[in-house]
């Protein structure tokens, strides 16, 4: 590859990465602003949540397979196109349905482009694939960091949502620009046909990996997109609507900086600690640290900053363990997709249904329920010295 080819795909990875990270992280802060813009109720917000992962489910069924048949580069620019179909569309909404309806898009987009990113890195960085992971990783942190406090100065100054996401848009278009120009050779893709998914499905271990990180997702997925509406529905004594909002937004980024941090430890912590005890001692970390968060909301709401640390090792080292349980690597990294999506779109209907019927404060409790199966689950977890043939 010449070196204008490998400028190209290092734009198209860190651009990709800091979006996603950024896109995925401002959903709860932009849904609390939808929430009083176009009227949807807490069901309704539940449902968009759950539309969006299904739309990422979906695609990260399907882009394995069509990498494979067409090409990575055919891919991704499937995914670009639907990310900023679903941007624009989205940012024009004015009804609950084409909001619906263009979240949906997005969902498709983000899994699309997300899968594609990862084949990228195992095809064209062969010998730095680890390095290139890590990096990644990292401005899928950043993205996660930024994008909430660039929010927050928008919403300072009276700039709506909308706006936001004509902006992302626009750097997706640049992204496609650049997609027109490359050169990408067909790649394997991750391999996920429906023999080695049914095959995966009859080992209780694995099962029992997966329903871990379904778990996980859910209340990861909870608290990103019900936080900012559970935050700003409180009654704080001097603190009006947009204060409130601000501070929300705040969280989030300082709940995203020491994510970040934890994913970039995560393997010195798995290498020290061994990977079933980080799994566990994280777990049980994640409940203690958000129990403690959410009774002190009143007196220390950056306590959920120690909530982000705790979960950030959790999915990687799942992931992990998993993997290394099969010699399909490529179908189980599928699995685990799937679980992702199923985890979000059940925690957007349960605490989106529970929230309309007993109150956001009792819905967003939900993701203590969440975290204590996924506690319960990790002492269960088994490492596996060789791969499952």
């Amino acid at each position: 590859m010449t070196n204008s080819q490998k400028w190209k795909v290092f734009f198209l990875l860190f651009t990709t990465m800091f979006l996603l990270g950024g896109i995925q992280n401002t959903k709860g802060i932009i849904l609390e602003q939808v929430h009083h813009d176009i009227g949807l109720t807490m069901s309704q917000i539940g449902t968009l949540i759950s539309t969006f992962q299904y739309g990422f489910l979906i695609a990260s069924l399907l882009t394995g397979y069509f990498t494979d048949k067409k090409g990575l580069r055919f891919m991704m620019f499937i995914g670009a196109s639907c990310m900023a179909i679903g941007l624009v569309g989205t940012s024009m909404a004015f009804t609950v349905m084409l909001f619906l309806g263009f979240y949906l898009v997005i969902g498709l987009g983000i899994g699309s482009m997300l899968v594609s990113i990862v084949t990228v890195i195992p095809t064209f960085y062969k010998e730095r694939a680890g390095m290139m992971f890590n990096v990644a990783n990292a401005m899928f942190g950043v993205g996660m960091i930024v994008t909430p406090l660039v929010l927050n100065m928008m919403f300072s100054h009276n700039i709506s949502w909308r706006i936001f996401y004509i902006a992302v848009a626009v750097i997706v278009a640049l992204i496609l620009l650049v997609l027109t120009t490359l050169r990408l050779e067909k790649s394997g893709g991750m391999d996920m046909n429906v023999k080695d998914f049914m095959q995966l499905l009859t080992n209780p271990r694995l099962m029992l990996v997966i329903a871990y990180l379904l778990f996980y997702v859910a209340a990861e997925v909870a608290f990103l997109n019900f936080f900012p509406i559970f935050y700003s529905s409180l009654d704080i004594a001097n603190a009006t609507v947009t204060e409130k909002t601000a501070t929300g937004a705040y969280v989030i980024a300082s709940f995203a900086v020491l994510f970040t941090v934890g994913r970039f430890i995560g393997g010195f912590i798995n290498m020290r600690l061994g990977e079933r005890n980080t799994l566990i001692l994280f777990s049980a970390l994640s409940l203690v640290t958000l129990i403690i968060s959410r009774m002190m909301v009143y007196e220390w709401i950056y306590a959920f900053m120690a909530f982000g640390f705790s979960m950030s090792v959790l999915f990687p080292t799942a992931s992990a363990i998993g993997t290394r349980m099969t010699d399909k690597s490529g179908s189980m990294l599928g699995l685990i997709y799937v679980a992702s999506g199923l985890g979000g779109a059940f925690a957007g209907w349960l605490v989106g249904m529970l929230s309309d019927t007993y109150g956001i404060a009792f819905g967003f409790n939900t993701l203590i329920g969440f975290v204590c199966v996924f506690l319960v689950l990790s002492w269960f977890v088994r490492e596996a010295p060789n791969a499952a043939k």
